[in-house]
C-alpha cells in the first residue's frame, strides 16, 4: 500500500506541474508560435493551417491511384510541413496585396452570384506563378517571417520590379530557401502527399467527386465557390480537387527515379495541380498534372500556402 500511495503522490505532482506550466493542450507548443523557436513568430497562431506528417518514400510502394510523381525508384524525404487548409481567398490576397485580381465570377455553394465583400471567401484567381511568389514573400515580410524566395539576391518583392506577364529568365531563376519559416508554394511531391491525405481515393478525400470538388459538371461553368464548402480529406484540407488549379514550385517535366525532391531543373512551365471549377472531373484526380508558363494568368489559377514545420 505504501508503494501505491507513493506513486499516487508522484502522479499528482506531475499533473499539478503540467496544469500550471502553461503547456498547450496537446503538450507541444514548439510549432505554433516562436516561443524561442526560430520557425515561428511570438504570439502568432497557425490558424487555418494543418500539419502534414512527414514521409519517407522508398520508391517501391504501390500507389492507388498510380502516381506520376512517386514513381518507381524515386526515393524522397518529405519533411513535415504546415499547409493552409484552403486555397488563398480573395479577401486574404487583398489584405496583403491591396487589391483582388480575380476575374472569375464568384458564387456561394448554392450557385448564387456573390459580389464585392461577399466574394471574399472565394479563392483568388487570375494569378500567375510569379504573382504567387510575390504574395508569399510580401505576406512573410508583413508577418515578420523570413521570406523563402529570392530573385537577383533580394527577398524583397519591391526590388523585383514589375511582375512579368510572360516567361522571364531573371524571375525563372528564383531561389527557394526551404529552411526559411515564411510562406511558400508546395513542391509537387508535397502537394500530392497532402492531397492524398494518407488515403487511396481517386479525388482528394473521396472516390465520389461531388463530395469534395467544385468542377465543370456541378458548377455549370458559373464560377468559383466559397472555399471549405465541400468535404475535407483526411488531413483536413479542402478543395485540393477542383475550385481553382493550384500552382506548385516545380518545373513541369518527366519524373524519373533521379528527379530531385523539388522537381526537375527545368521544364515546359510550372506545375498546376487539382483541376478547377470549369474543368471536367478527369483533371481533378489526385494524380492529374498540369502546367502553364509562370507568367500566365487565368481565371482558374490560384494557390495554397505551406510553411516549414521543422
Amino acid at each position: 500500500m505504501k508503494k501505491f500511495a507513493k506513486i499516487s503522490v508522484v502522479l499528482a505532482a506531475l499533473v499539478f506541474a503540467f496544469l500550471f506550466a502553461g503547456c498547450s493542450s496537446d503538450g507541444d507548443s514548439s510549432d505554433d508560435s516562436s516561443g524561442g523557436n526560430s520557425n515561428g513568430v511570438a504570439g502568432q497562431s497557425l490558424e487555418g493551417f494543418v500539419k502534414i506528417p512527414a514521409a519517407s518514400i522508398a520508391g517501391t510502394e504501390t500507389w492507388k491511384p498510380e502516381s506520376k510523381v512517386f514513381v518507381n525508384g524515386r526515393e524522397l524525404e518529405i519533411a513535415s510541413f504546415y499547409m493552409s487548409d484552403h486555397e488563398v481567398t480573395r479577401g486574404e490576397y487583398k489584405a496583403v496585396m491591396g487589391s483582388d485580381p480575380s476575374t472569375a465570377k464568384a458564387c456561394g455553394k448554392d450557385g448564387k452570384k456573390l459580389t464585392d465583400d461577399a466574394a471574399k471567401n472565394n479563392p483568388v484567381n487570375y494569378v500567375s506563378w510569379y504573382d504567387a511568389l510575390v504574395y508569399c514573400n510580401t505576406r512573410s515580410i508583413k508577418e515578420n517571417l523570413t521570406p523563402c524566395y529570392s530573385i537577383s539576391g533580394s527577398s524583397n518583392p519591391d526590388d523585383w520590379g514589375i511582375v512579368p506577364t510572360e516567361s522571364n529568365s531573371t524571375w525563372d531563376a528564383a531561389i527557394c530557401d526551404f529552411t526559411a519559416n515564411g510562406y511558400r508554394l508546395p513542391t509537387e511531391a508535397e502537394w500530392e502527399w497532402a492531397a492524398r491525405g494518407g488515403e487511396s481515393y481517386t479525388y482528394a478525400g473521396s472516390d465520389t467527386i461531388d463530395d469534395v470538388a467544385w468542377y465543370k459538371e456541378n458548377t455549370k461553368d458559373t464560377g468559383t465557390r466559397d472555399v471549405k464548402t465541400k468535404k475535407a480529406n483526411a488531413y483536413g484540407l479542402y478543395d485540393m480537387s477542383g475550385n481553382v488549379w493550384e500552382w506548385c514550385w516545380d518545373w513541369y517535366g518527366s519524373i524519373s527515379s533521379d528527379t530531385a525532391g523539388a522537381g526537375p531543373a527545368s521544364g515546359s512551365g510550372r506545375c498546376l495541380r487539382g483541376g478547377s471549377w470549369f474543368i471536367p472531373a478527369n483533371r481533378a484526380l489526385v494524380v492529374s498534372r498540369g502546367y502553364r508558363g509562370p507568367g500566365d494568368r487565368n481565371y482558374g489559377y490560384g494557390f495554397c500556402l505551406v510553411r516549414n514545420a521543422r
